[in-house]
C-alpha cells in the first residue's frame, strides 16, 4: 500500500503487462510489473490521498534505499547490527561491484571487506579484500572531523526540534481535553433533560455522562504527566552542548554505542566510497564521495597476515624482542605457544605472525652472524664457555652472581659473552673445579680397617 500511487493521491494506469510463455508445450500467462517510465498514465494529485505527493515520493525512495539489492545497485540497504560501519557503501574500483562483509573470529565480530561478486556470479577471479578494523577507524576519524565543527549547532537544532514536538503534543492534548469537556457537558445536559420516570433512558444517559467524565480525567492526567516531565528536564545551555561536542569522539568509540547509530550517521554524510589496493605501498586507497559532490582521498596501511600489533601484550613483545637474538621466528612461535601465549585475536602463533609482529615493531630478524658478533648464547653454550655444567650456571644466575635473561618460564635462557668473561665467571669456574675431587681407587691389599 505504501508504494501504490493511490496512497499519494495519484491516478495510474498500465502498471503491469501480460505475456504468454510456452513451458513444456503448454501456454502460460505471465504478469510482470513495468517500470514507472513505461506506465500508460500517471497523473499526480488527481484526488485526495492519504499523504501529499511529495511525501509519497520520499517514502518510496526510502523504501527502495532500504532494500538489500545486488551489488550493481546504488542502494545501500538498511543499517544492520553488524560491527562493520561501511557495509553497503564500498564499491570496487576495478569491477564497479559493491563489496560484501565477512565476519570471522571466535565471536564472529571481526569484519573483512571483499569483492567476490564476479566470482560468485560468473566464476571470475576475486578482486580485492582487506581487513575492516583499520578502514572503519579511518572512516570514523574522517566523519568526526567533518561533523565536529557543526556538532554544537546540530545539537541545538535537535533540542529545538524536540521542544517543538513536545509543544505540539501538549497542544494536541489540550484540544482533546476541550473536546472531551464539551462532550461531558453535552451528556450532562441530555441527562438533565431526560424524564426521570423513563428509567432506561436515564440510566443510558447517566452511563454516557460517566464515560465522558472518565475521558476528561484521563486527558487531564496525561497533561499533568507531560507538564511534570518538562519541568524535571533542565534546559541545556550552549556551554553544555559545547562539552558534548568535545566528547563526540568518546561517545563514538564507546562500547555501548549502537552500531546502527554509527551506520546511520555515516549514511547521512557519505554517498559511497570507491576502494582499491596499492600493492606497492601495501595500502588501501579510499576515495570518499560525500553528500554534496565533495570528494576526499585517504590511504590506510593494510594489515598483513598475522599482524595484530594493537592487541599484543607488552610482555609478549618483550619476550619476542629478547628471543629474536638467539632464535628464528619458527622457534619463537613454538616457545610462545608452549607458554600458553596467544595473539591479540586469541589465535596460535605461527612463523608468519611472529614475522609480521617483528616487522611492525621494527624488531631485527635473527641472524647467526650478528648473534656471533654480539656474543649472544643459550644456556648450554654459555656453560661450555665458562666450563661448568648447565645446572651450576643456572643456579649461579638465580643467586645473582651472573647476569642473564629468561623472558619466558618455559623457554631458553639468554646470556651475553661479555657478562660471562668476568671475574665472577672465573670464580664460578674455579669453585666448580675445586669441588671435583679425584675418586678413590680400591687396592687388593686394602682392608676395611686400613
Amino acid at each position: 500500500m505504501l508504494t501504490n500511487p493511490i496512497y499519494g493521491g495519484a491516478y495510474a494506469y498500465g502498471k503491469s503487462e501480460h505475456s504468454t510463455q510456452y513451458v513444456d508445450g503448454e501456454a502460460r500467462r505471465c504478469d510482470r510489473r513495468k517500470p514507472r517510465e513505461r506506465w500508460l498514465s500517471l497523473i499526480p494529485r488527481a484526488h485526495e490521498g492519504y499523504v501529499d505527493w511529495e511525501r509519497f515520493e520520499r517514502i518510496r525512495h526510502a523504501i527502495r534505499a532500504n532494500l538489500h539489492t545486488p551489488s550493481a545497485s546504488r542502494h545501500h540497504g538498511t543499517a544492520r547490527t553488524g560491527s562493520a560501519i561501511m557495509a553497503g557503501l564500498f564499491r570496487c574500483r576495478r569491477c564497479a561491484s559493491k563489496l560484501i562483509v565477512q565476519y570471522t573470529g571466535k565471536l564472529g565480530d571481526v569484519a573483512r571487506y571483499a569483492c567476490h561478486r564476479g566470482w560468485l556470479d560468473k566464476g571470475q577471479p576475486r578482486c580485492i579484500s582487506f581487513g575492516g578494523a583499520r578502514v572503519d577507524a579511518a572512516i570514523g576519524e574522517e566523519v568526526l572531523r567533518v561533523v565536529q565543527p557543526a556538532a554544537i549547532e546540530a545539537a541545538i537544532l535537535a533540542y529545538r526540534d524536540e521542544a517543538k514536538k513536545q509543544d505540539e503534543v501538549r497542544n494536541v492534548l489540550e484540544r482533546d481535553l476541550e473536546a472531551a469537556r464539551y462532550t461531558a457537558q453535552r451528556a450532562q445536559r441530555q441527562y438533565d433533560a431526560a424524564d426521570p420516570e423513563n428509567r432506561l433512558v436515564a440510566n443510558e444517559l447517566e452511563r454516557r455522562w460517566n464515560q465522558a467524565l472518565e475521558r476528561v480525567r484521563e486527558i487531564e492526567q496525561r497533561i499533568a504527566q507531560h507538564s511534570g516531565t518538562d519541568a524535571l528536564e533542565p534546559v541545556p545551555t550552549v556551554e553544555e552542548f559545547s562539552s558534548l561536542a568535545e566528547r563526540l569522539e568518546e561517545l563514538w568509540d564507546h562500547s555501548d554505542t549502537d552500531p546502527r547509530l554509527r551506520k546511520r550517521i555515516v549514511r547521512s554524510l557519505i554517498d559511497e566510497v570507491i576502494v582499491d589496493l596499492d600493492t606497492a605501498a601495501n595500502e588501501v586507497v579510499l576515495v570518499i564521495h560525500w553528500k554534496g559532490d565533495l570528494h576526499t582521498e585517504i590511504r590506510v596501511p593494510r594489515r598483513r597476515r598475522g599482524q595484530n600489533s594493537t592487541n599484543t601484550s607488552p610482555a609478549t613483545l618483550d619476550a619476542v624482542r629478547a628471543l629474536a637474538r638467539i632464535c628464528p621466528d619458527a622457534f619463537i612461535a613454538n616457545v610462545l605457544n608452549r607458554n600458553g601465549l596467544r595473539t591479540g585475536r586469541g589465535n596460535f602463533w605461527t612463523r608468519e605472525r611472529v614475522t609480521a609482529l617483528r616487522s611492525h615493531h621494527q624488531i631485527p630478524v635473527y641472524s647467526a652472524e650478528q648473534r656471533a658478533r654480539e656474543g649472544w648464547l643459550n644456556l648450554t653454550e654459555a656453560a661450555n664457555l665458562v666450563g661448568v655444567s648447565a645446572r651450576t650456571l643456572r643456579l649461579a644466575v638465580e643467586r645473582g652472581e651472573l647476569a642473564a635473561e629468561h623472558p619466558l618460564a618455559d623457554g631458553p635462557w639468554i646470556f651475553n659473552r661479555d657478562a660471562l668473561q668476568t671475574n665472577a665467571g672465573a670464580e664460578l669456574a674455579a669453585r666448580a673445579r675445586a669441588r671435583n675431587r679425584v675418586p678413590a681407587i680400591p687396592e687388593d691389599q686394602q682392608s676395611l680397617f686400613d
